[in-house]
């Protein structure tokens, strides 16, 4: 019997290893595909990218970002542009700031200067790695968006997926005393991020198997994804302290209710309607209208997981167009470059 099960036990982690390597190939390679399309060159769109800027002295790629901004901007030719902290998504264990570059470039066309970072990814750095490295990204954002041409007032935290945890993280440490150091570093900066752009995210990584309990009939494949990143990400999460763990599970202190220390600051929740995810955009928004903290959970009909990444698809035109009405409200960002194609 035992054996049996060690049998299944080492088939599930093959089908899940085999699976996450089909998943990352795919984006990667989309990724790749995307860029060698015409209109992916930034001087196309007016737009500067300095690469590879270390946010931590460590050596290490994971602790790299890239940033966009505004020829303008970069010129001198305009005033300090608002500032985006973008978090990648991919379950917290695969993609960087390299496959999405994109996500550098929409923002950047937009008027704002893009920090897009890269951080330690899992299994080989466990939770709470990830964030540690966001919390320091924030810290280097925070004292070097003015030499970028950014003004470190007005900063958006924004990601995808695994990316949306983190800034939702992030911005919970802005807005609460916490005992981490890392967590506290960030508090103690004195900075309120004016929105947060928490895209399709996984808010509650302890306990991934809910998805499959409310849905009996989710395929296999979806199943297997979602599982292996708390696997991956937590271990075991019973043995992670309940504290520090709130940092894996940020929806579950937000619908706690406890008051913030500083204000939250408002949140745009964009999702497809057929996202295994939507559950935790719908939970997020009830729990920040039950705070007091805008949140405009917008869903879009029929759409997958981070379907906004297809830009030419016409939801996610939609869905671009949407977050920018959001942010020109909270955080009165520039436009100039709007109109660019």
């Amino acid at each position: 019997m035992s054996s049996r099960r060690t049998l299944r036990s080492l088939s599930q982690r093959l089908r899940r290893h085999t699976g996450a390597l089909v998943v990352d190939s795919f984006f990667r390679g989309l990724s790749r595909a995307g860029q060698l399309h015409p209109r992916a060159a930034p001087h196309r769109h007016d737009v500067e990218v300095i690469r590879d800027v270390s946010y931590l002295p460590t050596g290490l790629s994971a602790h790299r970002l890239d940033v966009y901004r505004p020829v303008l901007v970069a010129r001198g030719q305009a005033p300090p542009a608002p500032v985006v902290l973008y978090v990648h998504g991919g379950g917290f264990r695969i993609l960087s700031k390299d496959t999405h570059w994109l996500m550098g470039l929409a923002f950047a066309r937009r008027g704002y200067v893009v920090f897009n970072v890269s951080y330690r990814l899992a299994p080989k750095h466990r939770f709470p790695a990830a964030i540690e490295d966001v919390c320091q990204a924030l810290r280097f954002v925070v004292g070097n968006a003015r030499g970028y041409g950014g003004d470190p007032a007005r900063i958006v935290l924004a990601g995808e997926s695994a990316g949306g945890n983190l800034v939702t993280s992030l911005a919970m440490a802005t807005s609460y005393r916490r005992p981490e150091s890392f967590a506290r570093s960030v508090f103690e900066l004195g900075v309120s991020p004016r929105a947060v752009v928490a895209a399709c995210g996984l808010l509650q990584v302890s306990d991934t198997r809910r998805f499959k309990r409310r849905w009996p009939h989710m395929s296999g494949f979806i199943a297997d994804r979602l599982e292996e990143v708390t696997e991956a990400y937590l271990g075991e999460p019973r043995e992670i302290d309940p504290v520090l763990r709130e940092l894996a599970d940020p929806l579950v202190v937000l619908e706690r209710g406890d008051p913030p220390d500083r204000p939250l600051p408002p949140f745009f929740a964009p999702c497809g309607t057929k996202d295994p995810l939507l559950d935790d955009t719908r939970r997020l928004e009830r729990a920040l209208h039950a705070l007091g903290v805008p949140c405009e959970a917008r869903l879009y009909p029929g759409e997958l997981h981070a379907f906004h990444a297809l830009v030419m698809r016409q939801n996610a035109k939609r869905c671009w167009a949407d977050t920018y009405r959001f942010l020109d409200q909270h955080v009165t960002a520039g436009t100039p470059f709007e109109q660019a194609s």
